[in-house]
């Protein structure tokens, strides 16, 4: 006890500013990468609208449209095998083996959509193609939630978890905005033709190439001090998937919490932040130029104010945070989805208000989801669950959208959601609160 008190004990509070400055280089290295990713995840729902007359012929442009989206819900069906074995080496290997890992992983995928042949080359195995290619990004990216959510939540000082974890979701509107200015891009300059015949494949091999860059990054990661702390990486890397399995069941209540506050928060992110511009373009008659543009302008309100609910968070508590979104889609989601039409600066309106209120919960995700969870299972008990229904709403939810449309009942799709976003207002209400624990 009088150690802590003692002259002796003074010297090592001396270095906190270089401690700090090394901090921010890493949040800087895992959100280029952390970007990188997302780009490539989300490329796909952008130029959907415009490749997939080439991998599917149909008379019916929404036949096509529709196979193709069924290929990006497909997926996401890898997402909870990515989860749990990105997880499993997160949690066995560390943090940072796992954030190379599944970017690398990512890439591939994405230079292989970028060369993929088209129905005309090679008849019904170009859609093959781009499923395989497809899965691949789906293992990826559920690896990617798994150890980029821990590793953040690791990293940063616990006064301000809140704040830190806004980066995750800022680096990743990062990776949707420059897809979408990529597009945007490419319309304006070789017009709607173009994107439809070839250019397409730009922000795809695009994405190929940027991996280069944040490999690079990644690897200059350091570990977290909570992974390699008491036990050490030697310990972690002793763990058998039976005792990770066995971790995730001593933290059950964790896990089904998690799949509780997910549910509606997947199906809003995935229209709002994703899928709504392709939506409007394919079924309101939104220029495709505009509606790039519109997404573009959105997001990036999107990432300006996701700080302030991190900063609100670790001042006010994650609950209430987390409740204030669930009210706003309660009452906004109805309104919001029935006045999207032909116009990209409604769009634009529009998608800028449901990011506002999404970003209380998905800008606090990383941390309020990590804190629910010990360091040996954090990694696997945060990405399992969150993948498993990310797998079933998340990437289905353009597709539902689309289809409902397409026999005249978008509406349905609005209460689909309301629905999902009470239970995980429920849900937050009966999770307890974790502002400020100790992640050691």
């Amino acid at each position: 006890m009088s150690a802590s008190t003692t002259p002796a004990a003074v010297p090592a509070l001396e270095p906190a500013a270089p401690v700090q400055q090394s901090r921010f280089r890493t949040l800087l290295g895992a959100g280029v990468g952390n970007t990188l990713e997302w780009y490539d995840w989300s490329v796909y729902a952008i130029f959907a609208p415009f490749f997939a007359a080439q991998f599917f012929v149909s008379d019916d442009p929404t036949s096509a449209l529709l196979s193709t989206l069924a290929i990006f819900a497909a997926g996401f069906l890898m997402r909870p095998i990515g989860g749990f074995f990105f997880g499993w080496l997160a949690d066995r290997r560390g943090r940072r083996y796992a954030l190379t890992t599944s970017m690398i992983t990512m890439a591939l995928g994405s230079l292989l959509i970028g060369i993929a042949p088209t129905h005309a080359a090679i008849g019904v195995g170009a859609g093959a193609v781009l499923l395989v290619a497809r899965l691949v990004q789906g293992l990826a990216h559920g690896g990617e939630i798994a150890a980029s959510y821990t590793y953040i939540a690791e990293v940063a000082p616990r006064a301000r978890r809140g704040l830190w974890s806004t980066s995750v979701y800022v680096s990743v509107t990062a990776g949707i905005v420059l897809a979408s200015l990529i597009g945007a891009g490419a319309s304006s300059l070789f017009g709607e033709q173009a994107l439809t015949d070839w250019a397409w494949r730009v922000p795809f091999l695009f994405g190929g190439v940027l991996a280069v860059v944040g490999l690079w990054m990644r690897r200059s990661l350091q570990e977290t001090e909570a992974y390699a702390g008491e036990a050490g990486p030697v310990m972690h890397s002793r763990q058998t998937t039976r005792q990770l399995l066995h971790g995730l069941v001593e933290n059950r209540r964790s896990v089904v919490r998690i799949l509780g506050l997910s549910a509606g928060v997947t199906v809003v992110y995935y229209t709002w932040a994703v899928g709504i511009p392709g939506f409007a373009i394919a079924n309101r008659g939104v220029d495709a130029t505009g509606g790039l543009w519109a997404s573009v302008a959105a997001n990036l309100v999107f990432m300006a104010t996701l700080p302030l609910w991190g900063r609100w968070s670790d001042r006010f508590g994650r609950k209430p945070i987390f409740i204030a979104y669930g009210v706003a889609f309660l009452v906004l989601t109805f309104p919001l989805m029935a006045l999207v039409d032909d116009s990209a600066l409604r769009l634009f309106v529009l998608m800028s208000v449901a990011l506002f209120f999404l970003g209380a919960f998905v800008g606090i995700m990383p941390a309020f989801f990590a804190e629910l969870f010990p360091t040996h299972v954090r990694a696997s008990g945060v990405g399992v669950p969150y993948s498993v229904v990310v797998a079933l709403l998340g990437g289905t939810a353009p597709y539902v959208l689309t289809w409902l449309n397409s026999m005249g009942m978008a509406w349905l799709f609005s209460v689909y959601m309301v629905v999902l976003v009470a239970v995980g207002l429920i849900t937050t209400v009966l999770t307890p609160e974790t502002r400020g624990i100790d992640l050691r």
